[in-house]
């Protein structure tokens, strides 16, 4: 599968090393290919190229960049229509504290918004990187939480977290982007202010 992941920090490169591991072919699709940030990418095993680039070839597009730079990245793929969109963003606070949506709007609700004809996935938005990079604790595989309106998107997103280790789990339409984000907030807390540090994941038991 042809993988355009738009964004190359850390969330990004944990997906694509995941995927690349599969078989995946993964491009990164980023403002500026010859930036600083973009210089992180292992060149050897990912081309780095605008998002327009990145884009054309991908049958399925990670948007995992910064929520202030998401609207932004979206208009620069241009259209996304048709394509099977994995949304990792998050609206954030800038002290990462909440959320600036919610309630009655989500993130993933507005990149749908932005994307117009787009098949929008919200998932990988609701833990951190590290997790995405090795995602078994003993004997359980974390759970992946995730959301969408079209049942094709959601079966391959699924499926990719799948591969990265994952448990996923559907938890309906793309409206419940408002309480997967709140998820996120959550596992922040945890993380970085209750003390429990980064190694810590959702898992949904079952009878």
């Amino acid at each position: 599968m042809n993988i355009a992941i738009i964004g190359a920090g850390n969330v990004g490169q944990a997906l694509a090393n995941g995927w690349a591991a599969k078989g995946h072919t993964v491009s990164f699709g980023v403002r500026n290919p010859d930036s600083a940030k973009a210089g992180a990418v292992d060149r050897s095993k990912f081309k780095v190229l605008t998002n327009a680039q990145a884009v054309a070839a991908a049958e399925v597009v990670v948007l995992a960049t910064p929520w202030t730079a998401t609207r932004d990245a979206i208009e620069a793929c241009g259209s996304l229509a048709g394509k099977t969109v994995l949304d990792a963003t998050n609206p954030l606070l800038p002290n990462l504290g909440g959320l600036e949506i919610g309630h009655s709007n989500s993130g993933g609700e507005m990149v749908a918004q932005w994307a117009p004809g787009a098949r929008v996935v919200k998932i990988f938005n609701t833990t951190g990187f590290n997790n995405m990079t090795d995602a078994v604790y003993g004997d359980e595989h974390a759970s992946m939480l995730y959301c969408g309106d079209d049942a094709q998107a959601k079966t391959a997103a699924a499926a990719l977290a799948s591969e990265l280790g994952f448990d996923p789990v559907d938890c309906g339409p793309l409206l419940h982007s408002r309480y997967l984000e709140n998820f996120a907030v959550m596992w922040i807390w945890l993380a970085m202010k209750g003390g429990l540090g980064r190694d810590v994941a959702w898992k949904l038991l079952r009878r």
